[in-house]
């Protein structure tokens, strides 16, 4: 998969985490959707160059 076919995928995805919320805040979509959305989330804020810093960090540490 290219770059840009990954950043589209990606942008898809935050978009279809968007409306999950916003529609299971407004309860037409179902908790599943919900899960969905946080773990889209999760994986999103994990995959963010200060996360993996921090975790990159801590396994030197621990390496030491």
């Amino acid at each position: 998969m290219s770059e840009h076919a990954n950043d589209v995928a990606k942008q898809v995805g935050d978009a279809a985490s968007i409306v999950t919320v916003i529609g299971t805040v407004v309860d037409y979509l179902p908790a599943i959707a919900a899960l969905f959305s946080i773990v889209w989330t999760l994986i999103r804020i994990y995959e963010t160059p200060t996360v993996q810093s921090w975790l990159t960090g801590r396994r030197e540490e621990n390496a030491e």
